[in-house]
């Protein structure tokens, strides 16, 4: 019902939907979006646009790699799967499940969408405006180049933005205050997904960025933010008090106590964080890979077109370190 729990917990002020029966797999992945259904329509806005990008490649002769669209509607799946099914309602009843949504918004969710490459593709369909005109195309451009791009994308602001999404978050009253409204919780599930983009643009090196580090640097930056991920979960599942206040009493005839599905969910953080890694690694491996290959293509074109100059001038150098040795 709308603006009620059905525990013993602050109510929710606001149009939500949560539910009566305890929780099973089938009714947390049934289909049941929230009475403002804001998150289906952005989902189905943000697939919209995508594929008509795509489209207006394709009418203009131009590819763009299937492997793209395929992550990029996955990654809009996972966004509806924690937040037009029964894990939306559930989770504003039990923190394990909300801390599916928040390690999928986080940390999946992210990852995927960053895959299909969304910027890279809005700046080859997008027109390019007249002389002396300022269309979509020329805004992102600018934006990608502003200062503020510099900044926000920076590790020395994503790193602390990312760490503190969760410690102060949860152990903080900031949880409590916006889980009382329907305002506040939706901005919470924006704020996951957010920050998680913001993390992982930079690191991920598809999309254009204002800075292009090395692929060590980028595994570094991701190797430095995982751990406390995981030291967040161990810490929730070790403490002997509850984190937050507003899943201090679900329903009583699920049969659950607070403190056990708060450890649910601190095991839920401390896994979830292998997950990205390996996908973020494979990534960066795989696109190592491939600058390699091109690397090495463009040198060998190099040397077809100047008779390997390069190497010729390197055995002649060698040539002469040998003379003066012998003499």
């Amino acid at each position: 019902m709308p603006g009620m729990g059905h525990g013993t917990h602050p109510a929710m002020s606001g149009p939500m939907w949560t539910p009566i029966d305890p929780p099973s797999l089938a009714r947390l992945l049934d289909w049941h979006p929230q009475p403002l259904p804001v998150e289906p329509l952005a989902c189905l806005l943000v697939l919209a646009l995508y594929w008509g990008a795509v489209w207006r490649l394709h009418r203009r002769g131009d590819g763009w790699p299937w492997h793209r669209v395929v992550a990029f509607t996955t990654g809009v799946a996972t966004v509806a799967l924690v937040t037009c099914t029964g894990i939306g309602g559930y989770g504003m009843e039990l923190l394990s499940v909300h801390m599916v949504q928040h390690m999928v918004l986080s940390m999946l969710s992210p990852i995927l969408l960053l895959l299909g490459a969304p910027i890279t593709l809005a700046l080859r369909a997008l027109p390019t405006a007249a002389r002396g005109r300022t269309g979509p195309r020329e805004l992102l451009t600018w934006l990608l180049h502003s200062r503020f791009t510099r900044i926000v994308s920076s590790p020395f602001y994503t790193l602390p933005l990312f760490i503190a999404s969760l410690y102060a978050l949860y152990f903080t009253p900031l949880f409590d205050l916006a889980m009382g409204s329907w305002l506040g919780h939706e901005w919470m599930l924006a704020h996951f997904l957010g920050v998680g983009l913001l993390f992982f643009w930079p690191i991920m090196g598809v999309d254009p960025a204002p800075r292009r580090p090395s692929h060590v640097l980028r595994m570094l930056e991701l190797f430095i933010g995982m751990p406390f991920h995981a030291f967040f979960g161990i810490a929730v599942m070790m403490s002997h008090g509850l984190i937050v206040r507003y899943f201090a009493d679900p329903p009583a005839n699920w049969h659950l106590t607070a403190l056990g599905d708060q450890s649910t969910a601190g095991s839920i953080a401390w896994g979830f964080s292998e997950i990205p890694t390996v996908l973020v690694l494979l990534a960066l491996l795989a696109q190592w890979s491939a600058s390699d290959r091109r690397t090495a293509a463009r040198k060998d074109r190099q040397a077809d077109r100047d008779n390997d100059a390069e190497l010729t001038a390197y055995n002649a150098y060698l040539a002469r370190l040998a003379h003066r040795g012998g003499g």
